[in-house]
């Protein structure tokens, strides 16, 4: 029979990809205060309208198909995580990212599988996580896990389908989307990100709210995860964007409070148009998430 952790780390596994998806283009800020200098005007804000420069941030993000990504994303006492790879998404997202988590209660269920790294490929259809040797040993021999995102639809409430449609749908211009369906979005001021020159914006969203927008979640599936965000304490997020010249996106950070602690997030974008390349792992190496969970499990 297989371990309860093991299904455990199943599921984890799963919110963590949807996570890393929203947030693949996420991350806890690891650069500190010294890549950001000044903020243009001696500290104050910049009131000019946004709105214009972002609609161009989102449409040139959109087109350059594929970044580097680099981040790292802290949920309250569920995890913290450092992600590093490449992401496509000019036909779904797509790519590799080596994801290694760093702390709370996801990385300890991976300390006991005996790694707390993974390797993670994103194809159109599915996600796929690569567990390590002593996952194997409790799964038939097999390393990779698949989530066909139709699976993952079906977990309770309304977050599995959220996390269908985002990790099907997610690209890094979605938290310039955001903010330009907020509202509340603020231009900042010039600054430095890791030696390029960007413009900074700023802005406030209602999380629960903007869960519905782009997204082709049904009326239920919607009021089922805002009382899911509600339950976990997700009320108001700060998006912070940072682009170059070239209006594309090259530093993104959340920031906000759960029920379980503080959820913080930053990712950087570099090489823009880089090449992609994600294989589906091998029919005898993967095990199904669903019929992982639907396994009997010894305590």
């Amino acid at each position: 029979m297989m371990s309860s952790i093991v299904r455990r780390v199943t599921v984890s596994t799963a919110v963590a990809a949807a996570l890393t998806g929203v947030a693949a283009c996420s991350g806890s800020d690891s650069g500190g205060g010294s890549e950001e200098t000044g903020r243009g005007d001696g500290g104050s804000r910049i009131l000019a309208n946004p709105i214009a420069a972002l609609r161009s941030v989102e449409k040139s993000t959109d087109r350059a198909d594929s970044a580097k990504v680099e981040s790292t994303t802290t949920m309250g006492t569920m995890m913290s995580m450092e992600a590093d790879g490449v992401l496509g998404w000019s036909d779904g997202l797509t790519g590799k990212l080596t994801i290694t988590y760093t702390g709370g209660t996801m990385a300890d269920q991976m300390r006991q599988l005996g790694t707390t790294s993974m390797e993670a490929r994103y194809l159109p259809d599915a996600y796929y996580a690569r567990m390590g040797d002593k996952f194997a040993e409790q799964s038939g021999g097999k390393h990779w896990i698949k989530y066909a995102y139709d699976d993952l639809a079906d977990l309770a409430g309304g977050s599995g389908a959220y996390m269908k449609d985002q990790m099907q749908n997610t690209t890094p211009n979605q938290s310039v989307k955001l903010l330009l369906a907020s509202g509340d979005v603020e231009k900042v001021g010039r600054e430095k990100v890791r030696g390029e020159d960007t413009t900074h914006y700023s802005g406030t969203v209602e999380v629960a709210d903007l869960a519905g927008r782009d997204t082709n979640l049904s009326a239920d599936q919607l009021a089922g995860l805002k009382r899911q965000l509600e339950q976990a304490g997700v009320t108001t997020e700060t998006i912070d964007i940072w682009v170059n010249d070239e209006n594309l996106l090259v530093k993104k950070s959340e920031k906000g409070e759960l029920a379980t602690g503080s959820m913080s997030s930053t990712a950087y974008y570099s090489d823009y148009g880089v090449k992609v390349s994600a294989e589906e792992p091998a029919a005898g190496d993967t095990a199904d998430f669903k019929d992982l969970v639907r396994t009997p499990s010894a305590s």
